[in-house]
């Protein structure tokens, strides 16, 4: 048995990773979720530790994605006594935006505003009272898919009509308000261990997929910049990290040129970090990721 075990699916995002714990001589396995099962009730964990590097864009690469399989197989794993890192309730909240949502508005802080439905032909109705434009969201998205702008109701009524809505692979829909962001950047907080690393803004120029990774950045025309945050912003994000019990993520949040307000909109524990750190950070939070999973092989 290895001290470590990281599940994850992409077969590129994580050699920084793999290269840094390789460094370290931490003794590891790596387990693609392809062609992977497990024996409910009689699987013994691959190592006392795991870590949970599953994107939820996953369904985006593969229409058999692994993400409702990995959620069975961690509460698998946990039952036969291995800890993982983003496990149970942590990778659960991070499949649904919705919960996010939730989960943010009951620490008292501010999200965009929104309404839930689990049936397109209920958008329309959903957007009452909701300023335009809107954004129609897939509840399980990631790397910007899922999310489509509209800009009146008379343009959502034939979209509606066309039953021309994204889809979710869990039926849910999210019909928000289109927050326009201060400066047409976002500001991601990365968390380590519940606690802030490091922030990156984060300028779109008007996209979706704000993904700052270098998988990601390297054919988009995202600019990263580091960032110092406010300390409220801060606390609210470590709030937050606390509150999901994630481990390691991303908390991102956004200034409503309207009025100034701070609006928490999502969160992802799946942590790449930022493209390029030595000249975006300074320093790589890929020492600091493996410096963390030491302190918990020792405690595992």
């Amino acid at each position: 048995m290895a001290d470590l075990a990281i599940v994850y699916e992409h077969p590129l995002w994580f050699r920084p990773l793999f290269a840094a714990l390789d460094a370290r001589g931490i003794d590891y396995v790596a387990i693609r979720a392809d062609d992977h099962r497990f024996v409910p009730g009689a699987s013994v964990p691959p190592a006392p530790l795991v870590l949970n590097r599953l994107a939820q864009s996953s369904f985006l690469r593969s229409a058999e994605h692994p993400l409702f399989y990995a959620a069975a197989l961690f509460d698998e794993w946990e039952r036969q006594g291995a800890t993982v890192i983003n496990g149970g309730r942590a990778f659960a909240i991070d499949s649904s935006k919705a919960r996010q949502l939730s989960l943010i508005a009951s620490l008292g802080l501010d999200t965009p505003a929104t309404r839930v439905v689990h049936r397109a032909a209920d958008v329309v109705a959903a957007a009452e009272g909701l300023r335009f434009p809107i954004v129609v969201k897939a509840n399980i998205g990631g790397s910007g898919a899922g999310i489509v702008r509209y800009d009146n109701l008379s343009e959502l009524k034939v979209v509606a009509a066309e039953n021309g809505f994204p889809a979710s692979i869990d039926s849910v829909l999210l019909v928000q308000e289109y927050v326009p962001a201060r400066g047409g950047r976002i500001t991601r907080l990365e968390t380590l261990d519940r606690k802030f690393l490091y922030a990156i803004d984060v300028e779109g120029g008007g996209a979706f997929d704000l993904c700052p990774a270098d998988a990601c950045v390297a054919d988009s025309n995202i600019r990263l910049t580091r960032a110092d945050p406010a300390p409220a912003l801060i606390a609210a994000a470590e709030r937050i990290a606390d509150a999901m019990e994630l481990d390691v993520g991303g908390i991102e949040v956004m200034i409503d040129d309207r009025d100034g307000t701070p609006r928490f909109y999502d969160i992802n524990a799946l942590s790449n970090f930022v493209a390029d750190p030595l000249t975006v950070l300074g320093w790589d939070p890929h020492e600091k990721l493996v410096d963390y999973l030491q302190q918990r092989i020792a405690r595992a």
